[in-house]
């Protein structure tokens, strides 16, 4: 039972903090208030690998896994955007050096609307509204099996070269596998413009955790970098480390953004 627990833990860690929702500016978690305006798309294709190890009840548990996310937004108005998202993912998890759990495969699909309803003086205010539909194997620990839906508000300050994001989150967590139900999420992300072209990020957050017999909350800090090749592509890089237990150890990420 202790070990099922960390299987579904680690699982679940990364379907929630990597999203099921589709952040903003690659690698950061945390989304900011920007819209594409109306009539542009942006497509964003993303990859993570994730590596977490742990002693349960004398067992020694290494566990690894992934993603590649694709995440498609298309500005219907300037302050609106509709966003769609189709994780794909793995998991491998061994006991004492043997495989218990290999999965891969689709993941739940998201859907999202992004609403921009203040900008003055460099002060966006947004709010970003979804569903996750099952389309993912709940048993193959893949899905949550059931659909779920989020409400996010974002706020972010613009002080050239610096950029702030703050995130307030709910999300619904409806699943099969009797974990915790009402989540909530909160982050704060900064940028700095380097030098034209190159920004430095930074991240910090933590979220309720999904197991009800946990006895505290997983929180992440990450730090990575975006360079922009021209106007309409960026390429990125981050790190995210976990700071307690309950956060997956070690999160290695890189993607690459292509407006339209």
């Amino acid at each position: 039972m202790v070990f099922m627990r960390f299987v579904r833990k680690f699982l679940l860690i990364g379907m929630l903090i990597s999203p099921a929702a589709a952040w903003a500016a690659h690698p950061l978690i945390t989304d900011d208030a920007g819209t594409q305006g109306k009539g542009n798309f942006q497509l964003e294709v993303n990859g993570q690998y994730d590596s977490e190890e742990e002693t349960v009840s004398g067992v020694s548990v290494k566990s690894t896994g992934g993603q590649i996310g694709t995440t498609l937004t298309y500005g219907i108005i300037e302050t609106v955007d509709l966003v769609l998202s189709l994780p794909y993912r793995w998991s491998n998890v061994k006991e004492d050096g043997i495989t218990v759990s290999d999965g891969n495969g689709i993941s739940d699909t998201v859907f999202e609307v992004k609403w921009r309803f203040f900008e003055k003086d460099g002060l966006g205010l947004a709010f970003k509204p979804g569903v996750s539909l099952p389309t993912g194997d709940d048993e193959k620990g893949l899905g949550a099996g059931k659909t779920g839906y989020h409400l996010f508000f974002i706020a972010s300050q613009e002080i050239a070269p610096w950029a702030f994001h703050l995130n307030i989150g709910y999300i619904g967590n409806e699943n099969t596998v009797d974990e915790e139900k009402n989540i909530w999420h909160a982050s704060l992300a900064a940028t700095y413009d380097v030098v034209e072209n190159l920004k430095i990020v930074g991240n910090i957050g933590v979220e309720k955790n999904t197991d009800k017999a946990a006895d505290n909350d997983p929180a992440f800090i990450l730090g990575g970098v975006i360079y922009s090749i021209s106007k309409s592509f960026d390429i990125d890089f981050g790190v995210k480390y976990g700071l307690n237990s309950s956060e997956t150890d070690m999160s290695v990420m890189a993607g690459t953004t292509f407006r339209f």
